[in-house]
């Protein structure tokens, strides 16, 4: 099948599934020691320089940082680091393919990755469209100037409430007391006043170019629309567990649904791991740079096993 990325066996392993990362994961020099000594990820990477018309490789391994934290570099730099991962893991690692996991899932641009995994896009497929969802999320941004903020220590409820009162909004529920807010800068800076006055344990402004998964992105999910009605996108052949519903999507009308939507609405993250957990789901392999969803699946899952592949020395997997 077209946009098939890896070959699975016809059994499911029903207490498994694998996590892709969102933006936040990128550094400098990553992917670098996979590209150096595994040719199956040096041929993803000369694949993506190609597709994308300059070398997003030199870009992983070498920056400028203030480059590879632009959005629309990120993006695409993230996805082909944790596909080169997933791949190489897959190749040292046989057992991996040899019974397919329960779910996929990512978180935000991670969904991409994951859809690749499940055979639901192809490769090629999924960089160009998260090139051009990284471009139109940093022109959104600059069309309608926003930041986001994490608030700790609050529950959803309350951080839903400092939003309405503040004129901001929930952009990513990530974990119980770990939530991202959004929004004009001036909205953002009341709501923070708001979660601390509440009793926040902690607020931290982050370094973003735009106010991603909220109402401020809705030109870069209108752009997406075309974008994704185009592109060839399949049934998933592995349940892909959604980030705005944390239910799983089943067939290509959905995906294509899902993938727009995603832009301007918040990650349910929080709730995707409560239904994997819900679900059987006990052991969780997390294919990219970083380990931040790996921490949140410890902290909320806590008697799961989860393994990260974020590294070469990382990539044969012990089940």
């Amino acid at each position: 099948m077209e946009g098939q990325f890896l070959s699975f066996g016809e059994a499911v392993r029903k207490d498994r599934a694998f996590v892709f990362p969102g933006q936040g994961a990128q550094f400098v020099g990553m992917g670098k020691d996979l590209y150096e000594q595994f040719s199956s990820a040096r041929e993803l990477y000369d694949r993506a320089n190609d597709i994308l018309g300059f070398s997003l490789s030199r870009l992983c391994f070498e920056g400028p940082e203030e480059e590879l934290q632009q959005t629309r570099n990120t993006q695409p730099a993230i996805a082909v680091t944790s596909l080169a991962l997933l791949k190489v893991a897959t190749e040292l690692s046989p057992e991996l393919l040899a019974e397919r996991p329960a779910y996929v899932a990512g978180h935000s641009l991670g969904e991409y990755t994951a859809l690749v995994a499940a055979g639901s896009l192809s490769f090629e497929n999924a960089v160009k469209l998260l090139r051009a969802r990284g471009e139109l999320m940093q022109a959104a941004g600059d069309k309608n100037p926003g930041t986001m903020a994490a608030i700790l220590g609050l529950d959803i409820a309350d951080c839903e409430d400092v939003c309405r009162e503040a004129g901001a909004e929930v952009c990513n529920v990530n974990a119980p007391g770990q939530v991202v807010i959004g929004g004009r800068r001036e909205a953002v800076v009341r709501a923070l006043d708001y979660a601390k006055a509440r009793g926040a344990a902690k607020v931290i402004p982050l370094s973003v170019s735009g106010a991603f998964h909220s109402s401020l992105m809705k030109p870069a999910a209108e752009g997406m629309t075309q974008h994704v009605a185009t592109a060839s996108v399949h049934d998933p052949l592995i349940p892909v567990v959604a980030n705005c519903t944390a239910t799983p999507v089943h067939d290509e009308l959905n995906v294509r649904h899902e993938l727009v939507d995603q832009v301007s609405r918040p990650v349910q993250w929080s709730n995707t791991v409560a239904f994997l957990g819900e679900e059987g789901v006990t052991t969780f392999i997390e294919f990219g740079p970083g380990r931040v969803l790996t921490a949140i699946i410890k902290r909320m899952l806590r008697k799961s096993t989860t393994l990260n592949v974020n590294d070469a020395s990382s990539t044969r997997v012990d089940l």
